[in-house]
């Protein structure tokens, strides 16, 4: 319990509240453009900017228009990109077998973003979903179950062909028991120690992401995914996730989503003291835009809260569709009450 300090009147806690110059001063929580994570949707061809509908604001982008937008992103200080690839349907069959290959979208887009923004940290979405015929996130057995065991090895061979286009982080999000060490081994075994694993250690089977499946054309043809995304009741068992995924050799954690799991970021750094990053997902951002649309909340105060709740409950880092509406709004002085304070 916190030690009371004193009691009032000799003790005024707004003293410390009246103007902002006072709350800036003994601020716990500071947000700053360094710490986001603007997730991209990447596809084939050239000039495609195409609208998500179900993502307000949001576009799948083909390489070229994609290097037009992290011009504007890294200007506003966000250094740091999600990358999901959306392959064309012909592309997609049982094995996922153009998440590995070379010429796959993703792999292209991430050889051509490294060859213009040397300092841009890439990270690339580790799964299968969005390549298999299925739309599941692993291998299927011939009962049609997900195969556990089989999908390790497609895992760690489309993680080592992101490092090998030149991938900072891969971030493995299929949820298969065993990933992150198989992934590990293998970029190892190739060369490729400094890859860092930003594991979805904590990723849960929810609703919040309806509006990425439709970006991602991602949704699976038949079932759910609850085999191997976790139940959404369930905290202690996120915690065993993360303790094996940090003993199996990632390097950073998530948990996601973020808002409606507040509770399990906090147990999280509180257990672990791990680099952790908390994802606020596509239902989120499409809660938000469709509430601030029609006017029933200012979007601009409550994502700069919601970022903020986040860093207060424990994460280093936030992926979120909002990064660069707010590293926009964190260069202008009109929010100077989240403005980052640079001391020396």
């Amino acid at each position: 319990m916190t030690q009371l300090p004193g009691q009032y009147p000799e003790y005024r806690p707004r003293r410390m509240r009246q103007n902002e110059a006072f709350r800036r001063l003994i601020r716990e929580t500071r947000l700053s453009a360094e710490q986001l994570i603007m997730p991209y949707f990447v596809v084939e061809g050239r000039g495609v900017k195409e609208a998500i509908e179900a993502m307000p604001g949001q576009y799948r982008y083909s390489p070229d228009t994609l290097l037009a937008e992290l011009e504007t992103l890294v200007a506003l200080d966000v250094r740091t990109v999600l990358l999901f690839g959306v392959p064309d349907e012909n592309e997609k069959d049982e094995q996922a077998s153009a998440a590995s290959s070379a010429e796959g979208i993703l792999q292209k887009t991430v050889r051509e973003i490294k060859s213009r923004f040397k300092d841009l940290l890439v990270i690339t979405d580790v799964c299968l979903c969005a390549y298999t015929s299925h739309g599941h996130c692993g291998m299927l057995s011939p009962e049609g179950q997900i195969d556990n065991d089989a999908s390790l090895d497609r895992l760690a061979e489309t993680a080592l062909s992101h490092a090998q286009a030149g991938a900072d982080i891969v971030a493995p999000s299929d949820m298969m028991d065993g990933r992150i060490r198989a992934i590990r081994t293998r970029l190892d075994a190739a060369g490729f120690k400094n890859t860092a694993i930003l594991s979805y250690a904590a990723k849960y089977a929810s609703a919040f992401y309806g509006p990425f499946r439709e970006a991602a054309h991602s949704a699976p043809a038949a079932g759910d995914r609850c085999s191997y995304q976790m139940d959404p009741a369930n905290r202690e068992e996120a915690l065993r996730e993360i303790a094996m995924d940090i003993q199996e050799g990632a390097d950073m954690v998530m948990v996601k989503p973020a808002l409606a799991y507040l509770d399990v970021l906090r147990e999280a750094r509180e257990r672990f003291q791990f680099p952790l990053a908390a994802y606020a997902v596509s239902g989120e951002y499409s809660m938000l835009k469709a509430a601030s649309e029609r006017g029933w909340v200012d979007e601009k105060k409550i994502v700069l809260e919601m970022a903020v709740s986040l860093l207060r409950s424990g994460a280093n880092t936030i992926v979120t569709y909002h990064a660069k509406d707010i590293a926009f709004w964190l260069k202008n002085s009109q929010v100077n009450h989240f403005k980052e304070v640079k001391t020396f």
